[in-house]
């Protein structure tokens, strides 16, 4: 595994003034997957990626990117692409122009650098040869996505990709960032969208006031050993609170609602509930977590108060 490692970070402290942005943070990225770095706002986040995009440096550890120890330049590290807080863009060209001058600014051809191809992995096709000043929050960010494909990165570092996404451009986005970590890129994004980061991401780092509250594979945030509360809709809501409050390791939760019965329990006892209601003939029509399990580990580990029922 340390062979195939994109980044590795070792104590790395990083200060503005007073404020400690980061603190002592360890992070180990492996190529050909996709690492999601969650955290609330202000907890360091953004100034973690610009460490890898070579914008900043660290005050204090150590920092390798593909191999190669970072140092106290400003530069964006040989294979390394991507954005902070929005792509750099000239709303007055196109968008096929403002890869073309990108190109240009790396003294390369841009007849060559495969601009349409980029253009058609985000989705823009249709709107190469608009101007960007017309464009979307979410078509800028596919913009800015196409820009860093163009330098075929080894790393893809990128911040809030999907913001302000449709549906379709978030459809582009997850296929090129699939595709690219399945080439052997390793990808480092930041998101507030825990949906996304569940359907993209194999490991995740959650961030807490500069430090590291969690880091692995997110399946280790999804065991059966976290108790979730669940959404429950059947054919019958009142004979199923009836079967959940026999059910060993069931706990109701009160819900204003009806038609909906919330329960509290570990996965075990939930197979339980579902065999029960099944022979009671009352049919399930929905079961899900009411928090998604890497939503209720960034809220537990993070001490931010969860969302109203």
């Amino acid at each position: 595994m340390d062979a195939n490692l994109a980044v590795r970070a070792t104590g790395i402290s990083k200060y503005f003034g007073d404020v400690i942005a980061l603190d002592r943070v360890d992070l180990a990225v492996v190529g050909g997957r996709i690492h999601g770095l969650v955290g609330p706002n202000g907890a360091g986040k953004t100034t973690l990626l610009g460490l890898l995009l070579g914008l900043t440096v660290a005050d204090t550890g150590t920092l390798e990117v593909l191999g190669t120890r970072v140092g106290r330049a400003l530069a964006a590290p040989e294979g390394v692409a991507g954005f902070v807080e929005g792509p750099g863009l000239y709303p007055a060209l196109t968008a096929r122009q403002n890869l073309a001058a990108l190109v240009s600014l790396r003294g390369e051809n841009p007849r060559k650098a495969g601009i349409g191809e980029a253009l058609h992995d985000v989705g823009l096709t249709d709107v190469a040869d608009d101007r960007v000043r017309g464009f979307s929050l979410g078509m800028r960010q596919r913009l800015g996505l196409a820009a860093a494909l163009l330098t075929k990165p080894r790393l893809l570092v990128l911040d809030e990709p999907a913001n302000g996404l449709d549906p379709a451009g978030k459809k582009h986005v997850h296929g090129v960032l699939t595709r690219l970590a399945a080439e052997g890129t390793a990808v480092v994004l930041s998101s507030h969208r825990m949906d996304d980061v569940e359907a993209l991401c194999t490991e995740v780092t959650i961030l807490a006031t500069g430090q590291v509250v969690f880091s692995g594979p997110l399946a280790e945030l999804s065991d059966e050993n976290s108790d979730l509360d669940y959404r429950l809709r059947t054919s019958d809501p009142e004979s199923a609170r009836e079967v959940a409050a026999r059910t060993p390791g069931i706990h109701l939760i009160d819900v204003p609602d009806p038609e909906l019965v919330v329960v509290r329990t570990l996965v075990p006892a939930l197979d339980d509930l579902v065999v029960r209601l099944v022979h009671a003939g009352i049919a399930v029509r929905e079961l899900a977590p009411l928090v998604s399990p890497l939503e209720a580990a960034f809220l537990a580990l993070t001490d931010q108060p969860e969302a109203t029922r």
